[in-house]
Formats: C-alpha cells, structure tokens, sequence
C-alpha cells in the first residue's frame, strides 16, 4: 500500500527503544524526516535520517524548545510510559506518594506535548497526534493503578484534543497495545514478584508466556513493528476519516461487547 508519506516530517517522543524506536524508524522506513525525543539516548543508532533530542517531556520548556527547533511537523506521536514500579493489587499497597511521577510522565508529559505542537498543525491546516496508550487504561488494571489511571486519562485527553482540533483538519487517535516485550513489562513482572515466597517466583519468561496464555486470546506477543504499522498508517490519508479513536493492538485482550 503506498502511504504518500514521502517527506513529511514526524516528532518521536520516547524513541530511544521498544514501541517509540520501532515508530521513528518505520516512518523513516516510509521516506519521512524524524526527529525524536528521549530521556534516555538510544542504545544503539537510529536509522540514517532520525535524529535524536535528549530530553524531558516533563519540562514544558524542554518540549517547547525542542517544538521551535523542529521546524514544521507533520505528525507527532507520543510513546512514553512509566509505572511505579510497584505491584498495585490492591490498590494499598502502593503509596499515595507512589502516583505523581506515574501521572506527570504518562499523562501531564503528553499534554506538553500536545500544547507544544496543536496549534502549529492547527496553523498549517493538516496533520496528526498519536498517543500510545494500554490496554490498563480501558480495564481498570490492577497491576499497576497509577499507570492504569493515567493511561485512562490520556485515552480521554485524546478525545478532547480530537474534538478540538477536527475543524482545523488535524486529526487525534490513540494506539492500544497490549502485552509487548519492553523494559516497562518486564519492570512489571519484576515489581510482581517481590515479596513472594522463593517457591512462588517465576523467571521473566514462564510468568509472561502464562500471563498471555491467560489474557489474550490470539495466545501470542504483540510486537512493537505492529504497533508502528498501525502508526503509520493512521498518519497518512488512508486514514483520513478516522480521529477519536482508541484502536487496540492486543490479541484481542480488550473486547467490548
């Protein structure tokens, strides 16, 4: 399918590695200029034609300094995701305290983001916002309560930008997925196994493959090319009529009936 993305320009935020890389580097793939944004340099180069910013998305300043020095932008796309590195169920095992961070990096770091850049492609009259999100945003999951309500309040987020920015042509959606192989999964299994008894633990790779067994009903990973694939497409004008929307990428975790 050609896409026609050839040339545009595209903003990564969170692309040092996993979900973020594989979204800079399929766009890239697709003829785009990307410039990217982490807390983190990337572990390894990026594609030729991917630049990398090193940065905060919870400085406002940061994000804004690095919107001035982007030039125009056609697509923006925010995959940035922190837990609190905790077990949440229930719910009072985490702290109070625990919840800030969780909400300042998810949620308040992508409404930097969107103030940085909405009203640039508001100007220019086309264009797109893509948030990834989680499967824990729209099923209330107890792993980890903070950043399940954090996701949450960013699918809502989205809507709210998708309504305000429709008559200026630019367009909003969000990326569910649903278990995918990143640093964050495994900080989750981590955080699950503390405190456990030794003949209760389980290595990374036996407590993954049970938990997919268990929640997906494809049975199997989802990989964070897919992911891009679908983040490309919603860019392009094959999508064109599709803003609003949350679209799950998750073996079919998340069924609505």
């Amino acid at each position: 399918m050609q896409l026609q993305l050839e040339g545009q320009a595209v903003a990564v935020f969170g692309a040092a590695k996993g979900i973020g890389r594989a979204i800079a580097e399929a766009f890239s793939a697709e003829g785009c200029r990307v410039r990217c944004f982490d807390r983190d340099p990337s572990p390894r180069p990026l594609h030729s034609g991917v630049s990398m910013t090193t940065g905060d998305v919870t400085s406002l300043a940061a994000v804004k300094a690095f919107a001035e020095d982007s030039g125009p932008v056609n697509h923006v796309v925010y995959s940035v995701g922190a837990g609190s590195g905790k077990f949440g169920f229930p719910f009072w095992n985490l702290d109070p305290a625990d919840w800030p961070r969780v909400l300042e990096v998810n949620l308040i770091g992508a409404v930097n983001v969107a103030h940085a850049f909405a009203p640039r492609l508001a100007s220019r009259g086309r264009g797109s916002l893509l948030f990834i999100v989680s499967v824990a945003g729209q099923t209330g999951s107890q792993t980890d309560p903070p950043y399940s309500a954090a996701k949450a309040g960013l699918i809502n987020f989205m809507q709210c930008a998708a309504k305000d920015l429709a008559p200026h042509g630019v367009r909003a959606n969000a990326l569910s997925p649903g278990m995918v192989r990143t640093d964050l999964n495994q900080s989750v299994w981590a955080a699950s196994q503390k405190g456990l008894p030794e003949a209760e633990r389980q290595e990374y790779a036996a407590w993954a493959e049970a938990k997919i067994r268990k929640v997906s009903p494809l049975g199997r990973w989802q990989q964070p090319e897919e992911i891009a694939s679908m983040a490309v497409f919603l860019a392009s004008d094959r999508a064109g009529n599709i803003t609003g929307q949350t679209i799950n990428i998750d073996g079919g975790q998340v069924m609505h009936a």
